[in-house]
């Protein structure tokens, strides 16, 4: 039985489901399979659904998602982002002008096939705008009744403290997982004093923590973990030592008498 918690007062499952992995990033996924994925993830108990617009081409995987969650859309709770953007030199960038927040979010909405979002993340804080401003366009959005809460993801204590203070953010999103435990420092103790949910991305190590996951040139060549560092040469290694030795913990732990 899947538990539940609380992002401020949005209860969601105590499992999202991350849809990144629906669009060729780690390699070419099935479109019908992974609609059958969301399905299945709530039959399971899952209703959280986390997206971005910045997930495949032109908010490819927000489409993607419309399409699985057409006439079930009441069954789920939807989190999506915006301002995570490529600079025309290929570059990754941010982009949070009020303007913008405004025109990203109608565009969500229509890929998503619905009238509201549950919880509308920044996905990167964009540093040539003032963070107040950027959501400043989110409180209007949820007057408008197009989003119901505010997140932020991957930002600094302080742009989230100034964030908070112009509205409540139900979440924040970042990097945690037994690999990837840098929040522990300073992030969640903020996101306790401040009443914040904590959303972790890439629980798994971005599927390496589960040791089905070849590393290095054991992945296709269209996979993206190839480009991340940990997923090369001897960091890969070394990881895999880690993993192989998490796996001997587990099974040890499944043969210890009752």
């Amino acid at each position: 039985m899947i538990g539940r918690r609380k992002l401020a007062t949005l209860e969601v499952s105590a499992i999202g489901l991350g849809c990144m992995s629906m669009t060729p990033i780690y390699g070419v996924p099935d479109p019908d399979e992974a609609i059958a994925t969301l399905h299945r993830a709530r039959e399971l108990g899952i209703d959280f659904i986390d997206t971005s617009d910045a997930y495949g081409a032109n908010g490819a995987n927000e489409e993607l998602v419309g399409r699985g969650l057409k006439g079930r859309r009441e069954s789920y709770i939807l989190a999506t982002k915006f301002g995570n953007i490529r600079l025309p030199d290929g570059r990754p960038g941010a982009k949070g002008n009020p303007e913008y927040v405004t025109e990203a979010c109608d565009k969500s909405l229509r890929r998503l096939g619905t009238d509201y979002i549950d919880l509308y993340f920044i996905h990167r804080v964009d540093d040539t705008v003032p963070i107040e401003d950027t959501v400043g366009a989110m409180v209007r959005l949820k007057e408008q009744g197009k989003i119901r809460y505010l997140g932020i993801s991957e930002a600094g204590q302080n742009t989230i403290r100034r964030a908070h203070k112009v509205h409540p953010m139900a979440a924040l999103q970042t990097e945690y997982s037994l690999w990837t435990r840098d929040v522990e420092q300073e992030m969640l103790p903020l996101c306790h004093e401040l009443g914040i949910g904590f959303l972790a991305y890439a629980p798994l190590g971005r599927g390496f923590l589960t040791g089905v996951v070849a590393a290095g040139d054991g992945m296709p060549q269209n996979d993206l973990r190839r480009n991340m560092p940990r997923f090369q040469g001897e960091n890969a290694r070394q990881n895999q030592k880690l993993v192989d030795e998490l796996k001997r913990l587990a099974a040890d732990e499944r043969c210890s008498p009752a």
